[in-house]
């Protein structure tokens, strides 16, 4: 990033050749790119690409082992941007007994810290995301009775409610009913009209394609990077998924495994090209 930008602000998120390492192995390598404030990525790639450790070192989950993150201009840690993340749902422990109200609310202790009480305008805050995702009828539930789209509209009220600047959504369409996907997608909507800067992994590409304005094609390095039509080009397709993709006319097909424990499963996804 030019160091003139930074008075401009063009880009809210600045990735400059990071890398990241499990066990000695980069799991991301030397991925550059940049998020314009406000814009919207579908960040897709094959099971392994590196798509959830990129939202994990973003919020400091994961130490970066080369390279540097910074948004607005700041690195990690000295930015005032609030930075919410949605994991994906089997990475939460829903044993804990906690109702779906509680699970909302934890969205506001960032702001008013664990010692204090919620305020007035807290609540008011919990219950309107609530409501906006569909689950004020919910609220005194326990987190661990709902159905898994039920929880993931709780997580996702959980994130509105800390007011983010930058949502990061993993996985959020997978495994969940019509409902929980249209209540997310109008939430997308409406996070655009407000200049929240969203980006959000997931194994379909025909939704990335469709809804997203720019698409980041992964397999532990950045294959390609921008409008959809573009990022999902046929060789680009190729680069990252290998073997799995099938030419079919005008079509792209991509076979992905959806994991050991279900190797026997597989997502088809076809992606239009003119």
């Amino acid at each position: 990033m030019n160091p003139d930008d930074c008075d401009n602000g063009p880009a809210l998120l600045d990735f400059d050749h990071i890398t990241v390492s499990y066990n000695g192995k980069p799991v991301l390598d030397q991925l550059t790119f940049q998020v314009p404030h406000g814009e919207q990525v579908a960040v897709v790639g094959p099971n392994g690409a590196g798509k959830s450790t990129l939202f994990k070192a973003l919020v400091g989950l994961l130490p970066l082992r080369s390279g540097r993150i910074r948004i607005h201009c700041k690195p990690l840690g000295a930015h005032t941007d609030c930075v919410a993340y949605v994991p994906q749902r089997e990475e939460v422990d829903l044993r804990f007994p906690v109702t779906v109200e509680d699970v909302v609310s934890m969205g506001r202790y960032g702001r008013s810290k664990w010692r204090n009480r919620l305020t007035a305008q807290d609540r008011e805050v919990v219950r309107r995301s609530m409501d906006q995702l569909g689950v004020l009828n919910l609220a005194r539930q326990p987190i661990g009775d709902l159905s898994g789209g039920q929880q993931q509209r709780v997580f996702l009220a959980r994130a509105l409610a800390q007011e983010p600047h930058i949502l990061l959504m993993d996985e959020p369409f997978t495994g969940v009913d019509v409902t929980t996907q249209e209540v997310t997608m109008r939430l997308l909507e409406s996070l655009r009209a407000q200049s929240v800067t969203v980006m959000v992994s997931t194994h379909d590409l025909t939704l990335a394609s469709e809804r997203f304005p720019r698409v980041l094609l992964l397999n532990r390095r950045l294959v390609s990077y921008g409008a959809p039509k573009e990022a999902l080009s046929a060789a680009a397709l190729a680069d990252a998924f290998g073997k799995q993709i099938f030419f079919t006319g005008d079509a792209v097909l991509v076979d992905q495994c959806c994991g050991p424990d279900e190797e026997h499963q597989h997502h088809h996804h076809e992606v239009q090209h003119d």
